[in-house]
């Protein structure tokens, strides 16, 4: 990629470009588009013209939607934080990717299968539906999603419910490093925090609990200014909101976290971060209008988005200096 700046995405040199979007609605060179790039995982293509970017967020569902990418600024201190759940502030990706791999295994009816290091981007960091339906197209191309997806959930109940009964699986859910003294430090200089999460409530809440738990901090939902997750499972086809069909990167949730947990509005976004370990994550927060501050052990090099972020940091308690504007 050239070095030229783009208007909401910056300098974007990390990027592959080209000619034309993967549905051919876009081509580099007609009507005003002066550049096409694409993240190296592929999931989302930038289109850029002179006066602005728009993003084209794919689907493995379908159900793509295209937005205008928006400036993002950041000055500090920070008056709130959007934080991620899977990676960034409890370390479990591992065990949900080791769900998914389970669940494709018994739905092959495979017990030696196993997912291949080429598939991480794709089984992490976005919606349970776009993770299965990923590894079918991959792995099974005869099975049904709607299978696919009974059999995560079965697995999931069977596993939690060995975790909370003290014989699942161990280290499942561990509280990223420092997670106790940032969130208390946050909050004692009067900042809020929301939690953000593309998992369901049913998965999510189990985790921030432990973690919360295992730190001796309490109740997370009397700590966290506002919890957003991907929806509320009322069966195993069932959940509550649209996050299986919008999940990062698409900017719904960090958006809602924002505008109705915390009330934030207008101006008021240039005083706000998010934080995320994934690709995914990374360009939903862009795309809700925030600057991004990459967090070290997810997949922000491998997906190809190192630079949508402000800063990257290898510790949560790295980042204290730019959210306290000190």
């Amino acid at each position: 990629m050239s070095q030229k700046v783009y208007p909401g995405v910056g300098n974007i040199s990390d990027m592959i470009a080209l000619d034309a979007t993967e549905d051919k609605s876009f081509i580099v060179g007609k009507d005003g588009v002066k550049e096409i790039f694409t993240p190296l995982d592929r999931k989302v293509e930038f289109i850029a013209y002179e006066d602005k970017t728009l993003c084209n967020v794919k689907s493995a569902l379908g159900y793509p939607a295209i937005y205008q990418v928006p400036e993002a600024s950041y000055e500090g201190p920070a008056t709130a934080i959007l934080m991620d759940l899977d990676g960034t502030s409890v370390k479990s990706e591992s065990f949900w990717v080791w769900i998914i791999e389970q669940s494709i295994a018994k739905l092959m009816n495979d017990p030696h299968f196993s997912l291949k290091t080429e598939d991480e981007p794709y089984v992490s960091g976005h919606s349970v539906s776009e993770h299965l339906q990923y590894c079918i197209d991959k792995y099974c191309p005869d099975k049904a999603l709607a299978d696919a997806r009974n059999m995560y959930f079965a697995t999931t109940e069977y596993e939690m419910k060995e975790i909370l009964e003290g014989r699942g699986k161990q280290g499942a859910f561990e509280p990223a490093r420092g997670l106790k003294e940032f969130l208390t430090e946050v909050k004692g200089n009067g900042i809020r925090i929301g939690l953000v999460t593309s998992g369901l409530y049913t998965k999510a809440m189990p985790e921030i609990m432990s973690a919360f738990q295992t730190l001796d901090m309490g109740n997370p939902l009397e700590f966290y200014d506002a919890i957003i997750t991907a929806g509320q499972t009322f069966s195993h086809t069932q959940t509550g909101t649209i996050g299986e069909l919008a999940p990062k990167p698409h900017p719904w949730l960090y958006s809602e976290t924002a505008r109705v947990g915390l009330g934030l509005c207008g101006e008021e976004k240039s005083r706000v971060l998010g934080f995320e370990d994934s690709s995914a994550g990374i360009v939903s927060i862009r795309l809700a209008g925030f600057e991004a501050v990459g967090v070290a052990g997810g997949n922000i090099a491998s997906g190809g988005v190192e630079s949508l972020c402000m800063k990257q940091v290898d510790d949560l308690m790295d980042s204290l200096p730019l959210i306290l504007g000190k």
